[in-house]
């Protein structure tokens, strides 16, 4: 048995392959953009560290975000300070010569809590020390104008609630020379900004739903307080600002807006004595997404991140890798992330089918497990989640129809055959043929997942009006092979996955609480519809599990999964749109020990496949190098879909 799990996964991430952020600045009162980040993997969330030219920021470049220093006259960016055994680093700011930012490499004292807290590092002596109480979760770090104070947004000592579309947090203010005497300042609030050292500004919902900007104004003597401050309410109802930055004249703080004539998110300046805006980027770039804005110590420069464009203008990357590897917290485990979803690896795991995307007619790709080469096999067609034939190099299994619909919609089983020779010579589209498994009047059938010898399928589907697992020929389907039902009840089963061995099927269901539709746990069962049970993953918290997407390794000894076990990184307001924002990858050995959580980011992973041998031939894939083999990148991602101007 592995001590630790090995091998090659392949992942998606929602969105992110599309943002291509760089950062950029302007002059205020000016529309030429100066780009202050080189085009390079996506680099955001910045601040000016000295002047209007130097920026300390979060890059991708390395493999996960770590923190990074640009100059004048220095055309590639110094990896400022990346935490051994961090694969998180957010919201840096240099203030004394300190550096202040967010990890997220220590785990808390439980489950459905975040692992992010604030550390400073002392850029001379390079000593790092964790600010934030052992038993607590800080996001979002501002220090005022002197250095000597920090504001935090923090959820104390509460385990995550579940929520992601507006964090539970309070604004908690410190003094610098003492991080262990923290002041709640302000119930409810997120992304602090100082405006010199009394002044802390911050976005929350108002009562209507609206993202509105307030302010609290701290007493001289505001670390002997005992009760919270009422905060001021800043900015008008009928427009979304959040993610301000404060500009120290005591009057203006930029902020990122949506408003109802737009779909794009721009930042603005607001005026709080005039109670006006200011359009900023919406005269610049009026047809892109522009986030988190920051300001320069002395108010001249406005700076804030975007997709860096298509045009050459610029320069940097604009390939989009069809596999893209990322950093491992296990040595033996590789991790590549996908341009697309559901993929799985042909037997001998030198090719890896996915779906380009799972909304709309994107179909089913093949794209070499080095990334240098794609084909397509369907387009112009719906499908999802594939399952590659463990013994047969021809076929793949998909599900043909819309995704996330109800049990009655028609969702079919496909059995997608085409000629490996095809995929040596010069042709992009390869001919296949497509079978369907399952009768058109069965309702939505979906998520197969093919036995180790190749013979038969086990599927979700809804044909009694409930979700449930059934299995059928892997050749005929229903139709002269037969169906027989797996599992039952008045619950959902789904995602199933055969192990390797050939002796368990594991799939997620809340069958312990059919009633709810956000629960799902691990279960195991036999393929012959014996030894039903439930795998442990959360302890005494196992019925806020919400798992989806389980693997087995090579061995059956080990799982990989996507879940909701470590609540929200990063505040999901400041990025473009995760649907499950606290979706991340975790391995756990069959019986429920050794959890161990391999990704942590602001976005949400998911549709893991796990190849558990040594033999994956990643070619030129290298951490950190750029890929010339890919699709044209478009920043086409959206805005948080619960965003909504329609209140």
């Amino acid at each position: 048995m592995e001590q630790q799990p090995r091998g090659t996964l392949v992942f998606s991430t929602v969105g992110r392959p599309h943002y291509g952020f760089d950062l950029f600045s302007l002059r205020l009162h000016s529309s030429v953009e100066h780009r202050l980040t080189d085009g390079r993997s996506i680099n955001f969330n910045a601040q000016f560290a000295d002047n209007h030219q130097s920026i300390v920021f979060i890059s991708e470049r390395t493999g996960s975000p770590a923190i990074f220093l640009t100059r004048p006259g220095n055309p590639t960016p110094q990896l400022l300070h990346s935490v051994p055994g961090s694969l998180f680093h957010d919201r840096p700011v240099i203030k004394n010569r300190k550096l202040y930012f967010i990890s997220a490499h220590q785990h808390p004292d439980r489950l459905f809590k975040s692992w992010s807290a604030l550390y400073s590092t002392d850029l001379d002596d390079k000593k790092t020390t964790r600010l934030t109480p052992a038993d607590c979760v800080d996001y979002g770090p501002a220090v005022s104008l002197s250095g000597e104070f920090v504001a935090v947004a923090s959820y104390g000592s509460r385990p995550w609630e579940g929520e992601f579309h507006e964090l539970n947090t309070d604004i908690v203010v410190f003094r610098a020379s003492q991080p262990g005497k923290r002041v709640l300042v302000c119930e409810r609030g997120g992304w602090p900004t100082w405006s010199g050292d009394s002044v802390v500004y911050f976005h929350r919902r108002d009562d209507h739903g609206w993202w509105t900007i307030f302010r609290i104004d701290l007493p001289h003597d505001f670390d002997s307080a005992t009760n919270p401050l009422t905060p001021t309410r800043v900015t008008p109802s009928g427009l979304h600002c959040f993610t301000p930055a404060a500009m120290q004249d005591g009057k203006r703080i930029a902020v990122a807006t949506r408003r109802r004539e737009t779909n794009f998110r721009h930042v603005e300046f607001f005026n709080a004595d005039t109670g006006t805006f200011s359009p900023v980027t919406s005269t610049v770039n009026p047809d892109f997404h522009h986030y988190n804005p920051f300001v320069s110590p002395d108010s001249e420069f406005l700076g804030y991140h975007r997709f860096r464009g298509e045009s050459t203008q610029w320069g940097g990357e604009s390939i989009i890798p069809h596999l893209e590897p990322v950093n491992s917290p296990i040595t033996h485990l590789g991790m590549l992330r996908v341009h697309g979803s559901f993929p799985t690896f042909s037997p001998d795991a030198d090719l890896v089918a996915l779906n380009p995307d799972f909304e709309g007619n994107t179909g089913v790709k093949i794209v070499k497990s080095n990334g240098s080469k794609s084909w397509t096999l369907i387009k112009g067609r719906t499908a999802f989640y594939n399952s590659w034939s463990p013994t047969e190099r021809h076929v793949i299994y998909t599900s043909i129809g819309p995704i996330f619909q109800s049990a009655k919609a028609t969702v079919q089983i496909a059995r997608i055959e085409f000629d490996p020779s095809d995929l040596n010579g010069d042709k992009e589209d390869i001919p296949c043929t497509v079978k369907i498994l399952t009768r058109e009047d069965t309702g939505n059938n979906a998520f197969a997942s093919c036995s180790p010898d190749g013979k038969s399928l086990v599927f979700r589907s809804g044909r009694t009006g409930h979700k449930n697992l059934y299995i059928v020929d892997a050749l005929n389907g229903e139709f002269n092979g037969g169906i027989r039902r797996l599992t039952e009840g008045p619950c959902i089963d789904t995602m199933p996955s055969w192990s390797p061995k050939g002796d368990l099927i594991a799939f997620s269901s809340n069958r312990h609480k059919p009633e709810d539709a956000a629960v799902f746990s691990i279960y195991v069962i036999k393929p012959d519809g014996s030894g039903l049970r439930r795998t442990h993953v959360a302890g005494d918290d196992v019925d806020r599990e919400r798992i989806n997407h389980v693997c087995f390794s090579k061995d059956g000894e080990w799982l990989l999964f996507t879940a909701n076990l470590g609540g929200v990184t990063a505040e999901p307001v400041s990025f473009p749109n995760q649907f499950q924002p606290y979706g991340d990858l975790y391995t756990v050995r069959l019986d429920g020990r050794g959890l161990t959580r391999l990704t942590w980011n602001g976005y949400e992973n998911g549709t893991p496949t796990w190849h558990t041998g040594d033999d994956v031939d990643l070619g030129r894939l290298r951490l950190g190098e750029a890929c010339e083999v890919g699709d044209k990148l478009k920043g086409q991602f959206d805005e948080p879909l619960w965003i909504s101007c329609d209140i």
